[in-house]
């Protein structure tokens, strides 16, 4: 079952992507050499619970595992879901932060991908092209046409760069459950999969690797990394459907203004 949101509902989670595109920025400024993902968990953490509001992520339940921490943190090879813990991070790392924020009823889920210092030219242009990759689908999240249209042109737009888009995990809608239907995926064919309707909130995010397109998930059952190590990158924003034109209900400016300053991450 797809759930239209009304106007009131779409300012609700428009509110809590303020917050979260905020809480990314505060994790932001923490990420350098020495610093453990364990800390920039806790970093978000705090930041979410002093705004009122709950990290989505925290205590998610799947099958009969529940997931401990408030982001997903994925370095280097992992694609997404990479557990929080005492991995320092160092110089010519690239980290994926994702992350969500529940208040009022409603959840926000947005990612971004950093890279630490100095990067060879290969992985910073896949987290440039990624990036762009993600706008490309939101520019179809248009009333009117079809999930295969958002597929489409981020698979089209990546693969022109010889990327491998990986398959099995998808973009998803948001709303009262932080995974709700439709399914969103990044590859697939214009004019396919269901329509595209106004109030429809959908999170559409690229998981795009270096090398090949295929995963393999570690043994702790939440980490999934490139099936050849090569490194993955991964930006996300929440979206409603618009009548002529998506709108974004969450935020990467507060990250921006991050990265005009910072000395270490790179601004992608």
């Amino acid at each position: 079952m797809i759930y239209l949101k009304t106007p009131q509902e779409l300012s609700i989670i428009q509110a809590n992507g303020e917050i979260l595109g905020k809480c990314h920025a505060e994790v932001a400024k923490a990420i350098q050499p020495g610093v453990s993902t364990l800390a920039l968990d806790k970093i978000a953490y705090q930041f979410i619970k002093d705004h009122d509001a709950h990290p989505s992520f925290l205590n998610y339940q799947v099958g009969d595992k529940k997931y401990a921490y408030s982001l997903c943190i994925s370095v280097n090879d992992v694609v997404v879901h990479g557990l929080p813990g005492s991995l320092e991070l160092k110089e010519g790392d690239i980290i994926s932060i994702d992350a969500g924020v529940y208040k009022d009823g409603f959840h926000a889920d947005s990612a971004y991908t950093y890279a630490i210092g100095q990067v060879g030219e290969d992985v910073g242009n896949l987290l440039t092209r990624t990036k762009e990759s993600l706008y490309q689908g939101i520019k179809q999240a248009v009333a009117g046409k079809r999930i295969g249209d958002i597929g489409s042109a981020v698979q089209t737009y990546t693969e022109g760069f010889g990327y491998g888009v990986v398959r099995e995990l998808v973009g998803h809608g948001v709303g009262k459950n932080l995974h709700e239907s439709p399914e969103v995926p990044n590859y697939g064919r214009r004019g396919d999969g269901a329509k595209l309707k106004e109030g429809m909130v959908i999170a559409i995010e690229p998981m795009v690797n270096l090398g090949k397109r295929q995963i393999t998930v570690d043994k702790d059952g939440w980490t999934i990394r490139t099936v050849d190590r090569k490194a993955s990158a991964h930006f996300e924003h929440t979206v409603a459907v618009g009548k002529n034109e998506a709108l974004q209900l969450t935020t990467f400016s507060y990250i921006e203004e991050v990265l005009k300053t910072s000395t270490v991450l790179l601004n992608i």
